[in-house]
């Protein structure tokens, strides 16, 4: 059989943790910061958990890690 393919946007974009839980950058810190609250540009610095659902999608497209 051959290999399964990584989709490449994924493996630039998520990492798995010990546990298995997926990690990756919040969203919403490129441009614009001037309307965004300091609460919001706060809690997006480093990296975050996702969620079950969300997980599992990216989950999919990383099928070796």
């Amino acid at each position: 059989m051959p290999k399964m393919k990584t989709k490449s946007s994924a493996k630039k974009r998520f990492r798995l943790t010990g546990s298995g839980k997926v990690r990756a950058n919040p969203s919403g810190k490129r441009h614009f910061l001037r309307r965004r609250s300091q609460k919001m540009k706060r809690q997006s610095r480093g990296t975050m958990i996702l969620g079950a659902s969300d997980s599992r999608l990216v989950k999919a497209c990383l099928p070796y890690a």
